[in-house]
């Protein structure tokens, strides 16, 4: 038995990266070169493959997030910071939100991003695993995830850790792709990643990193199965909403009061 109920957990062997099954120690690596390949041209290429959507879906996924002024929130695969930004000014100035992605070249595109940007001192940058995240127990009001726990090594154990470091009644809110609710737009959908590698090849110069995203979007767990995950980790009140006809889906949990 190498894999647990819901993929790598604790003590498993293997996990996959995209559709190839690795090593649990690979996986990070691999992880680590495809972003460190793709992060110059990460924004460019995030528009392109979403035409644009990705922007509305993450401005929507803020609304629903039940963060407030004067908010504690943890941003954690944060990559270039769009969901920091749109927190950073939910939150004001008497509030703060830890802009934290595990690797380093997305967390530099972060910062000269956000500078460009002119985003307020209430946003600070962290290297950091959602798989071992290193603060104490009930910091944060709030903590997000936007299209990057499909690349966590060990699903149940980040949401575990998330859950840990959640203040009682605190949400949880992710977005991630998931599955189409109907056959003819899945069928639209899958024709249309089938073209990102190539977008990949023209305009960053690699199509790889685009063919592991394409394969780990089919990978992810389905809407169903997401939620179930959630809850077994311990979050209550957990539902799902699937956003564009299910191509993504916005998932939200909440730590259970004391």
């Amino acid at each position: 038995m190498t894999t647990g109920k819901y993929g790598a957990e604790g003590g498993a062997e293997t996990t996959h990266f995209g559709f190839e099954k690795v090593r649990v120690e690979e996986k990070a690596s691999r992880i680590a070169e495809v972003f460190d390949t793709v992060s110059p041209k990460y924004d460019l290429m995030n528009d392109v493959i979403s035409l644009g959507t990705h922007r509305v879906v993450k401005w929507y996924a803020i609304t629903a997030s039940n963060i407030k002024p004067g908010s504690k929130v943890l941003d954690i695969a944060a990559g270039t910071g769009d969901l920091t930004i749109l927190i950073s000014k939910r939150v004001g100035p008497q509030g703060s939100v830890i802009l934290s992605d595990i690797n380093t070249q997305m967390l530099e595109a972060a910062r000269r991003r956000l500078a460009r940007a002119g985003i307020p001192d209430n946003v600070q940058f962290l290297q950091a695993d959602a798989e071992d995240l290193h603060f104490a127990d009930a910091t944060f009001d709030a903590v997000t995830i936007g299209y990057g726990i499909r690349n966590f090594t060990d699903k149940m154990r980040a949401l575990r850790e998330i859950l840990r470091v959640l203040k009682p009644g605190g949400q949880l809110t992710i977005v991630e792709f998931s599955r189409p609710t109907s056959k003819p737009l899945k069928m639209m959908a899958d024709a249309y990643s089938s073209l990102w590698p190539t977008f990949g090849e023209i305009l960053v110069g690699n199509g790889k990193p685009y063919r592991y995203l394409v394969e780990s979007i089919k990978m992810h767990p389905d809407q169903e199965t997401f939620r179930s995950m959630m809850q077994d980790a311990g979050y209550v009140h957990v539902s799902y909403e699937n956003l564009m006809g299910g191509i993504a889906a916005l998932h939200i949990g909440l730590k259970p009061q004391a």
